[in-house]
Parts: structure tokens; C-alpha cells; sequence
């Protein structure tokens, strides 16, 4: 454990530069030698590899700290003479210091042994002596401790280096003192206890370098980490060893506790377990229960740990007598009693006593009293088993609020945070406000989480200082959404938003989607308080562009297009603390076209190539709508609510103007509750319902546009496609099976028109459990939850199909079996004549079109010259079948798990939504994300 040092007479005490070192864990290498009697040092070697010496050891000599027995003079004498020999960076005079010798004094054998003890205490020396005793010429002899160079951490892997540096006092440039070797020793050994590795050894090294300097080597030997292997019980009746166990933080290692922490033993964790268990106790009516002994006992391989508790579970009591006694005039002990969770011939619950506690304070501070102290008083009954309680209420004035003061609001001003507080400088306190407060603050999401207001008494003792300390966050989001369809493939989202834009709490958000089935970007200004006034106002703006596409075998073919471009103005006002009313008005411009050199023939929409559905649906439209929303709000955030709930109802009515007349309904709902041990439930649920206002139309013919109905599927519905869920039209080729020579359907969905028509009615509910995770997930910001989801689209009226499937010819084989050929169509042109097509084999004009049956003309129309017969031109189509399917009101159902990360590069969301019950039509999807990131 020492390396000698070599160029010294008091060589047989530079072992003693590390001796004492031995510390719990550390191998004692020191070797006992007699005092007086010299120990050879050990020749240090060059070590090629590192460039240093290699580390020695020696002996140091036993009850020996460097000192050097001095012979006691025969009688006091005075010092002649007083010198300092080996001092190199220290100053002799500082040397001298250190001591109370000085020339002209007297000295005896107990001077000159004090001198040594106060030199050995000043740590800065290896080795020290005086001579000269004998004459009265004194000389202190000193070998100073050497400099440290550099200090190395070798073997370590559980910790990292720096971990460990920043924990220990040995560092560069520092004297070399083995009290601080044993010190870093034992700060070392504590890190790795507090890892649960208890067998961690720490064995020093010392490697000398020139100009007295050393590299000091901390060898460590980490160990396993110590597990608990069994969690014993004692004393134990009522509740079952697993029961017990089943309460505290610690668990007992197990396979399938393979990567639980709660495995490791700790100490702290101990004790916490303990209060864990008084606490279950307690809360199950045993007011006497103790732990009476609690004993961590380390195997003897020092990789387990066995830990015994001893109880005594005492007897069950139930509650008595339950009374307050308020020393406030304006309460009513009897109904405060009354209003309590705890009741007579209840079993004893302490839990309910510290919630009794917490209600009557919270009464307290809604009729202004902030600063009450509830005691509850127990009245323990051996005899009867019964507790009763009284709960002492103290007397306290009326306080009113001194001052607000905002703290730690860098870029966000202050007037944004005080009109969020529902108290004013003066008013009386009122706890409930406060609390409202702080979910408003919170709800604003410029803040840190969990910000609370504090009260703080004022200059006297009717006055209460309320105290905000805010940590600012970051309020800028950009979010970036991937996804992946069979129809759409890639799908890629984009939303820029800063929610407190130059720090007065203003929104401005832009928002671009692109995929192969839409494209749409959105700009929004919202400012919450117009002139300061709790009126808020916004905008929007917007382009979307929206493409319907199928593939015919690998080619992919857009079949219509909706283009809507507009602009929406809104403005709110509160009603009460909780309800509001928002009103808006909107004007789009709607164009839904299709691209008429694929679906045009003669100028015309052609049903055959686009459906008869879409060559309805085109056109372009005027929407002029206003709109209002009704809206009840108790959330206690409006980010992440953890309790309270939220409901809206609102209409929109479109005939303002424009071209377009409907009335639409909408009705939102959402539930949460605060579930306990950190599981959050949630239920949410939405519907709408369109209707035209316009005349009646013709047969198959919808009285609602194709853009105004509503669409349901991702993201909203998690476990569909977008648009994935309703009504829609499927047209679905035929092919020849290979096996068999029949035609068959086609059966690959990428092969299919698929085109969603939206529905008139809708619902939608969700029913959600977040799952609470261990400390270090909370950390990592992992929320994950599971959920079921119902919901419907549907109400539309049946589309007129484009062909008659009876229409199409067909021939029939010797064995039966039916072939539907494709349908010719007879092209014409604008004026009506039909077209024909010269035979290839004609030496003229091969395979040119013309009006001629026989013959070729050079214009169309014009006159026909030639023998040559045509033939007639005509369009082909292949045979389809066209389905009008998902128009249905019963419920599609998926369960899913998603997981949202707090993630380095931004919040991260992923879905694994499985549906389970789906209409014929549907499009399921089974996995989504998301990521973002802030600024």
C-alpha cells in the first residue's frame, strides 16, 4: 500500500507517507517493524508502458508517525542555535512556525517532543527529527511531503471517473497527506455503497516521480451489487409476510425483477420502509403498531443482503367519539364534524385524520383565516379499542392579502402572470382562489411544472404575503410528425408554434402538412387580452389541399382534388371562473375538381374513369359561416390535467352568403381523475351532426357537400388510417388466379379506388389510464398509457354507383365458369360524331383516328376518301366491382398502448393501436409516432 522513497537518511520512514490508510475495504499491506530498526526500500523500477515508476511498497515502523526518539537533555538548557535542514518549497521560517521553539528559550525532553507532534500535525511532512540536543544547538531535519501530479482512477466501471474526482479532495498540484488518502478512501467506499455494492475494495497506490512528485492510483475492485435476497418478517399476524412486503419501496431480487432498482439495498430506503409500514398500519386501524427492530445483515460473500424486521401489530381500534372545537366564531363545530370522512364505528384510519386536517384548514382559508392551525386530539380507549378525536381549531383573525410578489418571470411580463391570479392586493384571503390561481399560472405552460403559491405572514398578523415563484421554460414548439400508410406511404407534418411571443402571452403558430394525400398549411395569431381586457381575439389562415389517389398495379393515380382557401376570426369572452363563450366567423373559397386529362372525356367528367359519386362533387363554392362555442372549463391544467374536467358545445351556420347552407353541431366532453399511487384516468368523448339547409336534391345525391362532412381516423381514432373509418366507395379490379384460370377480386388494398366520403353524424369516446413508472423513468419524462377507443362515422346518403355490374359482357367456358370483359365505350367528338381507327394494315394512314367508317379524312368531320373499313374507337375499361361500404353507426373498437418521451431531441409519441371490431371497408393501421422538439 506505500512505496518507499529513496535519497533520504530516514529512509526507514518514508513508508509512512501512506500508513493509517487502511480503511474498511483497503488490504492492509503495511508490515510491522520495530520501532528504531531500519526496513530496506523496495529499488523502484521504470515502467515502459506508462512512462513512470512502478508502484512499491515498504514497511513503515509500528507506533511510529515519522518521529525520531530524542534523547532528553540531563537538564533544561536554552537554545544557542535554531536551523531548518531539508526544507525545499517551504520556508524555514514557515517550518519554524509550525513549532514554539525559538533561540533563547529553554528546552526540555517535553519541548522538544511537543515540536514533533505540532510538525506531524501540520501535514506537510513526510519525515522530521531534531538533532543537536545535546549541546543546545537545534536542528529540525524534514523531508516534506511530495506534490501530487496526477490522480488516477483504475478498475472503476459502475462509476465514471469524474463521478468520483468530484467527490474526492486529492487533486493536481496539491500536497500529498495521507489523512486525505484515508479520507477519499472512505468517500469512495460511500459511493459505491450508495450504488449497493458493498463489496467494493479501494487499494492505493503511490508512484514516485522526480522533483518530489508522485501520481497517487486509487485501484478499485467494484464487486457485484449487493442485492436483498430476503425481506424476513417477525411478530406478524394479521397481514401475510407478502402483504407486508407487498407495501414497502425495497423488493426482494427475483429473475423477473431484473431491471428494477427497488432490489438494491440502501439504507435510507430502510428507513423509509419502515415508515412505510407504520403508515399501512395505521391507515388499517392498528394505533399501537411498531417496528421494534429493523437488521440488515450482509452475507458472507458480501453480494446479499438479508433483512429482518420484528413487529408488534398491537390491537385494531375503530373510531369514537369525532367532535371539533373552533375557537372561530363564524364555524359550526357540529357541521364541520359532520362534514368529515371520518365517522363513528369506522375503523381507525390516520390517513383520513391528516385529510380531516388538510379539509378543515382548507375551510378555514375560504372564509379568509390563511393562517389556521387544526390539532387533532386523540382519546385512546384500551378497554373499548376505540380512538377518539377532536379536532381543536385555534383561534386567528381574518387576514387579507398585503402583497403579490412575482419572482423569476425573465421574458415573461409580469401583468401576464397577475391577471391569471383571482386575487387582488387587499382582497380577503381565500384559499380556494389561490388554488384556482396556481392552476391558472400552471394552465399557461411558460412555467415549470408544479409551480406553487406560497403564503408568507405579512407586517401583521391580519396581513398574508402571497410569494410566486416561477422557473421559466422554454414556450416555442416545433413538432414533427412521421407516419407511415398503406395508401399515403410516407407522411410528414411540420407545426411551428411560440405560445408567449414576446413574453406577453400572445400565440403565433405556423403549421405545413405534406403527404401524398394532402398538403395544407395554416397561419394563427391569438391575443388573450385585447387592450388588457379579458377579451380574447385571434385568426387564422389557411390553404389545404387535399388529393385522392389509388394505384392501378404499381402506378399510382390521383382521382379528385379538394383546394380550400380562407380565413377564420374569433373572439372570446369569460361568462364566470369556469364558463366562457367564444364566437367566430369564417369565409372559404372550395375547389373540388379532378384532373381532366385522366377523367375528362369530350369535356365531360367521365363516370366511368372517376365515379359517378366524384363527377357529382365537383365544382367550386363560396362558405360564408359564423359559429359559437359554450364552454365549461375546470381543469386544474390545460396542458397536462391530472383532475377537473372540460365540456364545449358548439354550431356553426353556414348561408351568411356564399353558396353553401348547413347547419353543424359539435358536443366535446372530457373527464379526469386522479386515480392515486400517480395513474391518471381519463374519459373522453365527442359527436357532430351536419345537416343541409339547402333544397332537396336528385336521387344519390347527398344534401351535404364531400367537404363540408366530417372525417374520422388518425389521428384521432388511433388504430385507423386517416380518413381509415365510414363511408366510402371501393372499387376493386378483377384478375385472373394463376392456380385456377378464374377471374378473382383483387386482393392487395393498394390495388383498390379507395375513396372516403365523410359522414354526416359521428361520435367518438376514449377511455385512457396513464401509468405511473419508477423515479428514473419519471426522470427520463416516460409517460406511457393504454386506452380503448369507440367510435362511428356514418349518415350519408347511398352514392349512385357508376356501372351497372349486369352491364358488362361476359362469356362463359365449358365449365361454367363466368369471365366479365371489359366494358368498350364509343369515343366521340365534341360535336358529337363517332371516331374510328384505320387498320394498321392500311399503306396511307395505318392506325390513324377518324370520323370515317371507310375510308380517311385528313380533317375530322371532313370528307372520307379510301376503301379502308375501320374499326371503332372506343375506350376500354377493365371490369371492377364498386362497393358502397362503412355507412353504419355501429361502433369500430381498438385498444392500444402508447408511450409519451420527454426525449433529448423533443416530446415523442408512439402508438400501438390494435382494432378489434370494424365495419367491411375500414382501414386499419397498427402503428404511429411523433416527435417534436422545443425552443
Amino acid at each position: 500500500m506505500v512505496t518507499a522513497i529513496n535519497g533520504y537518511d530516514f529512509a526507514r520512514k518514508g513508508a509512512l507517507l501512506l500508513a493509517g490508510t487502511i480503511l474498511s475495504g483497503v488490504p492492509a499491506l503495511a508490515q510491522t517493524v520495530p520501532a528504531g530498526s531500519a526496513t530496506p526500500a523496495a529499488t523502484p523500477s521504470s515502467s515502459p508502458a506508462s512512462g513512470r515508476q512502478a508502484p512499491t511498497t515498504a514497511a513503515p515502523a509500528k507506533g511510529a508517525v515519522g518521529v525520531t526518539p530524542v534523547a532528553a537533555p540531563v537538564s533544561a538548557q536554552t537554545i544557542k542555535t535554531l536551523r531548518v535542514e531539508g526544507s525545499q518549497r517551504i520556508e524555514p521560517e514557515t517550518v519554524l512556525s509550525y513549532t514554539k521553539l525559538r533561540v533563547g528559550i529553554p528546552y526540555t525532553a517535553e519541548t522538544l517532543d511537543q515540536a514533533l507532534k505540532d510538525l506531524q500535525a501540520s501535514d506537510l511532512f513526510a519525515d522530521y527529527s531534531i538533532a543537536g540536543v545535546e549541546d543546545g544547538n537545534i536542528v529540525l531535519r524534514v523531508r516534506e511531503n511530495p506534490i501530487i501530479n496526477r490522480v488516477i482512477i483504475e478498475g472503476n466501471k459502475a462509476l465514471k471517473t469524474d463521478k468520483i474526482t468530484k467527490e474526492i479532495k486529492l487533486a493536481p498540484r496539491q500536497i500529498f497527506t495521507r489523512t486525505a488518502v484515508r479520507q477519499d478512501i472512505a468517500r469512495i467506499i460511500e459511493l459505491y455503497r450508495r450504488q449497493g455494492r458493498f463489496a467494493a475494495v479501494i487499494d492505493p497506490k503511490m508512484v514516485n516521480l522526480d522533483q518530489n512528485r508522485v501520481d497517487v492510483v486509487f485501484e478499485v475492485s467494484e464487486g457485484p451489487k449487493s442485492k436483498v435476497r430476503q425481506i424476513n418478517i417477525l411478530g406478524n399476524e394479521v397481514f401475510s409476510d407478502d402483504q407486508i412486503r407487498g407495501q414497502m419501496a425495497t423488493k426482494q431480487s427475483r429473475f423477473f425483477r431484473l431491471l428494477s432498482s427497488a432490489t438494491s439495498y440502501d439504507q435510507d430506503r430502510l428507513s423509509y420502509d419502515q415508515q412505510k409500514l407504520r403508515q399501512f398500519y395505521l391507515t388499517q386501524g392498528y394505533a399501537d403498531f411498531r417496528v421494534t427492530s429493523a437488521v440488515a445483515e450482509l452475507t458472507p460473500d458480501k453480494k446479499d443482503f438479508i433483512i429482518t424486521y420484528v413487529v408488534e401489530e398491537g390491537k385494531r381500534y375503530k373510531f369514537g367519539d369525532v367532535t371539533v372545537d373552533s375557537q372561530i366564531r363564524d364555524f359550526d363545530n357540529k357541521k364541520l364534524a359532520a362534514s368529515l370522512p371520518l365517522k363513528k364505528g369506522d375503523w381507525y384510519n390516520a390517513k383520513l385524520v391528516e385529510d380531516s386536517v388538510d379539509n378543515l384548514s382548507q375551510t378555514a382559508g375560504l372564509f379568509g383565516y390563511a393562517f389556521t392551525e387544526v390539532n387533532p386530539e386523540f382519546a385512546k380507549d384500551a378497554d373499548t379499542l376505540t380512538m377518539g378525536i377532536n379536532f381543536n381549531i385555534a383561534e386567528a383573525k381574518r387576514t387579507y392579502v398585503e402583497r403579490i410578489d412575482i419572482n423569476g418571470n425573465t421574458q415573461t411580463q409580469d401583468k401576464v402572470v397577475r391577471r391569471e391570479i383571482r386575487l387582488a392586493e387587499g382582497d380577503a384571503f381565500n384559499s380556494f382562489q389561490v388554488k384556482r390561481s396556481q392552476d391558472r399560472i400552471n394552465s399557461l405552460g411558460y412555467f415549470q411544472d408544479k409551480m406553487e403559491i406560497k403564503q408568507l405572514p405579512g407586517s401583521a398578523p391580519d396581513r398574508v404575503i402571497l410569494e410566486t415563484n416561477l422557473e421559466e421554460k422554454s414556450t416555442g414548439e416545433l413538432q414533427l410528425s412521421a407516419g407511415y400508410s398503406s395508401l399515403e406511404r410516407f407522411i410528414i407534418q411540420a407545426n411551428i408554434t411560440q405560445r408567449n411571443f414576446r413574453g406577453k402571452g400572445q400565440e403565433l403558430r405556423a403549421g405545413v402538412n405534406y403527404s401524398s394525400y394532402s398538403k395544407s398549411i395554416e397561419l394563427g395569431f391569438t391575443e388573450p387580452y385585447l387592450f388588457d381586457k379579458n377579451i380574447a381575439v385571434g385568426g387564422d389562415i389557411f390553404r389545404r389541399d387535399y388529393n385522392s389517389f389509388n394505384y392501378i398495379g404499381n402506378d399510382r393515380q390521383t382521382t379528385y382534388s379538394q383546394v380550400s382557401t380562407g380565413f377564420q376570426l374569433r373572439a372570446g369572452v369569460p361568462l364566470t371562473e369556469f364558463w366562457s363563450l367564444s364566437a367566430r366567423y369564417g369565409l372559404s373559397y372550395d375547389k373540388v375538381g379532378l384532373n381532366e386529362s385522366t377523367y375528362f372525356t369530350d369535356g365531360q367528367c367521365d363516370i366511368l374513369k372517376a365515379g359517378r359519386y366524384l363527377c357529382e362533387a365537383i365544382g367550386n363554392r363560396w362558405t360564408s359561416s359564423v359559429g359559437y362555442s359554450l364552454i365549461r372549463d375546470t381543469l386544474n391544467s390545460r396542458l397536462r390535467p391530472t383532475a377537473g374536467s372540460r365540456f364545449s358545445f358548439s354550431q356553426d351556420f353556414a348561408g351568411l352568403g356564399g353558396d353553401v347552407k348547413y347547419i353543424r353541431t359539435r358536443a366535446e366532453g372530457a373527464k379526469y381523475w386522479n386515480a392515486g399511487s400517480g395513474f391518471i384516468l381519463s374519459a373522453i368523448g365527442e359527436g357532430g351532426y351536419i345537416k343541409s339547409l339547402e333544397g332537396s336534391k336528385r336521387s344519390g345525391i347527398d344534401g351535404v357537400r364531400i367537404t363540408d362532412r366530417f372525417y374520422l381516423g388518425e389521428p384521432q381514432f388511433r388504430g385507423f388510417d386517416i380518413r381509415g373509418v365510414g363511408p366510402r366507395v371501393l372499387r376493386i379490379p378483377y384478375t385472373t388466379d394463376s392456380a385456377t384460370g378464374k377471374q378473382i377480386l383483387v386482393t392487395d388494398r393498394n390495388q383498390y379506388i379507395d375513396d372516403a366520403l365523410g359522414g354526416n353524424a359521428y361520435y367518438l369516446g376514449r377511455i385512457e389510464m396513464e401509468i405511473p413508472l419508477g423515479s428514473g423513468a419519471r426522470e427520463l419524462g416516460l409517460r406511457p398509457s393504454i386506452y380503448v377507443q369507440a367510435g362511428s362515422l356514418f349518415s350519408i346518403t347511398k352514392p349512385n354507383l357508376t356501372v351497372d355490374p349486369n352491364s358488362y359482357p361476359r362469356t362463359v367456358d365449358a365449365n361454367g365458369n363466368v369471365t366479365i370483359l371489359p366494358l368498350q365505350t364509343p369515343i366521340k367528338t365534341a360535336d358529337g360524331k363517332l371516331q374510328y381507327v384505320v387498320p394498321s394494315t392500311d399503306t396511307t394512314n395505318p392506325n390513324a383516328v377518324t370520323t370515317c367508317a371507310v375510308g380517311y379524312s385528313s380533317t375530322l368531320g371532313g370528307a372520307c376518301t379510301g376503301t379502308s373499313v375501320n374499326s371503332q374507337y372506343s375506350s376500354t375499361y377493365g371490369p371492377y366491382s364498386e362497393q358502397f361500404l362503412g355507412n353504419s353507426a355501429k361502433p369500430r373498437l381498438s385498444i392500444g398502448i402508447g408511450v409519451n418521451w420527454n426525449s433529448p431531441f423533443g416530446p415523442l409519441r408512439i402508438d400501438l393501436a390494435r382494432a378489434l371490431l370494424k365495419q367491411k371497408g375500414d382501414d386499419p393501421k397498427l402503428i404511429t409516432f411523433n416527435v417534436g422538439t422545443q425552443f
